[in-house]
């Protein structure tokens, strides 16, 4: 399709984002999940949530995925908000994932498992990741640092760990530091 022809809705059925907070309807978590894709079986809806890691919360709750999540999701956890977002992108099933800042604010047992769940999401998409917390991208392809708006750098975790003098250095080995004070 010529860039001339692409339309809002033909542009936003190409892209899923997961955002540090999930934007949650005070619906079903069924309906928030379907949001993703309009018209999903139920089946679809919970497949996309035991790739979220989420089906585990969902399913023991009274309603299952009829429980109404409340304004905001505000009867949820952070980590649980986070992988029905990421259920409602698995359904999007679209070739492009934003991921903003998609684990910066949860506690440490949430982080394994969303991570793991955004793992899986990313397979087999074109995935950009905005995040401060640099052992989340580690693994990814490409990273770019910006700083004030402009790229500084650009390469994988390897490149740019051994830059000296480098920006993602400097953040990673500060980053990794406060990780082992806080541990300690």
């Amino acid at each position: 399709q010529g860039v001339s022809e692409v339309t809002q809705e033909s542009l936003r059925s190409q892209i899923a984002i997961v955002q540090q907070e999930p934007i949650l309807f005070h619906r079903s978590l069924a309906e928030n999940i379907a949001y993703g894709r309009p018209g999903a079986s139920q089946a679809e809806i919970e497949q996309a949530a035991r790739l979220a890691s989420a089906h585990e919360f969902i399913a023991p709750l009274p309603k299952g995925y009829g429980t109404l999540v409340g304004e905001r999701g505000l009867k949820l956890s952070g980590g649980e908000r986070q992988r029905v977002a990421i259920a409602r992108a698995f359904l999007a099933n679209a070739p492009i994932l934003i991921l903003d800042e998609a684990t910066s604010s949860l506690d440490s047992e949430s982080e394994v498992l969303i991570q793991q769940a955004v793992d899986r999401l990313m397979v087999g998409r074109t995935t950009l990741v905005i995040a401060h917390r640099l052992s989340t991208v580690r693994s990814l392809d490409r990273l770019l640092v910006f700083d004030r708006g402009r790229i500084m750098e650009d390469g994988d975790h390897a490149a740019l760990i051994n830059l000296d003098g480098g920006i993602y250095r400097r953040l990673f080995e500060r980053q990794a530091l406060e990780l082992a004070k806080g541990l300690a």
